[in-house]
């Protein structure tokens, strides 16, 4: 059963960017999405205080003006396509990245599924930041260029509830099944990568059919983890980084070992993209100590080990 969620009074991590929403399986195909400009100066959170974050990232600004791009001929405008896995680490990132690189960017922000449609329907765009999963399949329908193909963290599904209910207990896959069973109401985001991962565990669970009536599905749009911080289902479950940005949400933890999922996520520019120097240029920017400990602070697990602070 797929219920949509309330719109009254909802909870937001952060002024919502304009994302692209999946179609049915009877809707048209879908079209290329709209860019959100971030400003400098975007709000962000995390794991880790803020100071050490801000701190990393200052002390990385020479290193970067020089190992990412030189300010040089006309600053360029960079169309990005990403999962909302990075959304909260690449908004906390994108002032330290205009500010060292002169380039400005454009970013559309939504689950792998429908973003993947776009990009495979023509989508514009110049860099793309998804699962590796879809990564290395856009490469082999030659939409991205094989040479820029950048792993970049690993991110685990987990679970949301609101924050101060009373925590289940998941952390065997008999208590994860219990706790499915005897929540009122089950949110997560249908054609998201987690969701589509759920939709196999279920069944093979056995609890489906039994669940089946107080599930929501989520559009891509509305993360589960907002459904939760606003009441409107008792557990969530997506990326770990999409839940830890909402302050009304609460990180149960991860789905138990033995069902566990982790992806890799990273990004690749586009084969002919128009701003193909200024995007790869993106991607190294993302593999610097910075972006590392933003990455980990947001509940990702980056390719390369932040730096330990003194």
């Amino acid at each position: 059963m797929t219920a949509r969620p309330a719109t009254a009074r909802p909870e937001t991590a952060r002024p919502e960017a304009p994302t692209t929403r999946a179609p049915g399986p009877s809707a048209p195909r879908p079209s290329a999405p709209q860019p959100h400009r971030p400003e400098c100066g975007g709000p962000g959170r995390g794991l880790a205080p803020a100071t050490l974050v801000v701190a990393l990232v200052a002390m990385s600004v020479t290193a970067a003006s020089v190992a990412v791009t030189s300010v040089t001929a006309g600053a360029a405008e960079i169309r990005v396509i990403g999962s909302n896995a990075f959304k909260t680490t690449l908004e906390e990132l994108t002032p330290a990245f205009q500010s060292t690189s002169g380039h400005r960017l454009a970013i559309t922000w939504g689950a792998t599924i429908p973003l993947k449609a776009a990009i495979e329907s023509g989508a514009g765009f110049d860099v793309t930041l998804l699962t590796m999963a879809a990564v290395d399949d856009l490469i082999r329908h030659g939409r991205l260029a094989a040479a820029t193909r950048t792993p970049l963290a690993s991110s685990r599904a987990g679970v949301a509830i609101r924050r101060g209910a009373l925590r289940p207990d998941i952390s065997t896959v008999a208590a994860f099944k219990a706790a499915l069973l005897n929540a009122s109401s089950i949110a997560y985001v249908e054609q998201g990568a987690t969701g589509a991962y759920l939709k196999t565990l279920l069944p093979r669970l056995g609890i489906a059919d039994a669940i089946a009536a107080r599930v929501k599905l989520l559009p891509p749009e509305y993360p589960a983890a907002r459904a939760v911080a606003n009441g409107e289902a008792e557990i969530g479950m997506t990326q770990i980084s999409e839940i830890l940005p909402y302050a009304g949400a609460e990180l149960v933890g991860p789905l138990p070992a033995d069902i566990g999922l982790t992806m890799t996520f990273g990004g690749g520019v586009e084969a002919r993209a128009e701003q193909g120097e200024a995007a790869r240029a993106l991607l190294q920017f993302l593999t610097t100590p910075a972006a590392a400990a933003a990455l980990t602070a947001n509940g990702l697990d980056p390719e390369t080990a932040p730096p330990t602070a003194r």
